[in-house]
């Protein structure tokens, strides 16, 4: 077993002597763990900061990782203390818009440690714009490249007795200088090649699944994307859905034909008009992989285990 574990000086005090004070971590790690005659394998790299290059299982690869954005990754949207608009105050786990295909990373990684089947990271998060970009015609709100955001995951391949799930586990921490009435959470995404064409939605009170138009958009039941065969899916569940207020949404789903890549994602929003409290703000994301029928099988034992 391959034990890594790699720290920022300044900000977590592990291994500084092996490293310098003023070392970096690498964000490159592997963690596996057997499934189904196959592993599933995950990869990290330095070029996204640390956040998840690749997820592969029985000679497929799940993500379409091109830019800064398309990863299985975490990211927020904060309306700033005026009018919500999405992605002019986004912090983002692997990096920014500018950074493109770019072999570097605007966000820094502070902190990884990969052991077997378990990931942890703490990230800085580069704001997607910069200052002076826009997105759709609106203009970016942050003043800063890098935000003060910082973004904790824990992920590991396995849950319970299910070895299909990963746990994905995240916490946000939002800092005491800035003022918002708006907050939403992408606890994860997961940008996928076009070949997993087929959109399901999960009933939990059936336990059947039913096709799901391309929205896009979000709706209130987990999503499962597949490929036509069946043979290769990834579903999303989490038992903290729906965010208070929020009951029709929660699990999105996109088709982007130009750059030939599907999506989906798990969101959680908070809404003050008194201000959303700085603090750390954590949500549990169980993402499953797998033939088409496992993944279903596995969501009905989730769902099952919540009631």
């Amino acid at each position: 077993m391959e034990i890594r574990i790699l720290c920022f000086a300044a900000t977590v005090s592990l291994c500084c002597a092996s490293f310098g004070q003023d070392a970096r971590p690498t964000g490159d790690a592997v963690i596996r763990a057997p499934y189904s005659g196959s592993e599933i394998v995950i990869t990290t790299t330095s070029r996204l900061a640390g956040a998840i290059d690749s997820l592969k299982w029985a000679g497929q690869e799940f993500i379409d990782s091109h830019d800064h954005g398309r990863q299985l990754q975490s990211a927020s949207n904060f309306d700033a203390g005026s009018k919500m608009i999405g992605e002019t105050f986004n912090p983002t786990e692997a990096g920014s818009r500018f950074d493109g295909a770019g072999p570097a990373s605007s966000s820094r990684l502070l902190h990884i440690v990969a052991d077997g089947n378990t990931l942890q990271t703490t990230s800085q998060m580069a704001f997607w714009l910069r200052p002076g970009e826009k997105s759709a015609g609106h203009p970016a709100k942050n003043t800063t490249e890098l935000s003060n955001h910082l973004l904790t995951k824990r992920v590991t391949i396995g849950y319970r007795d299910m070895p299909n799930v990963l746990q994905y586990d995240v916490t946000f921490s939002l800092p005491v200088n800035e003022r918002h009435r708006y907050a939403q959470f992408e606890a994860v995404t997961g940008y996928m090649p076009e070949k997993f064409s087929s959109f399901y939605a999960f009933d939990p009170s059936s336990g059947n699944v039913e096709r799901l138009s391309d929205g896009p958009g979000e709706q209130s039941k987990p999503v499962i994307l597949a490929t036509e065969s069946g043979l290769h899916a990834m579903g999303i569940y989490s038992r903290q859905q729906p965010s208070p207020g929020f009951a029709q949404a929660g699990y999105g789903r996109w088709r982007f034909e130009r750059p030939r890549v599907v999506k989906w994602n798990c969101v959680f929003r908070l809404r003050d008009s008194d201000g959303v409290e700085p603090g750390d703000y954590s949500y549990r994301c169980l993402v499953v992989v797998g033939k088409l029928n496992a993944v279903v099988t596995t969501m009905v034992k989730l769902h099952a285990e919540n009631e």
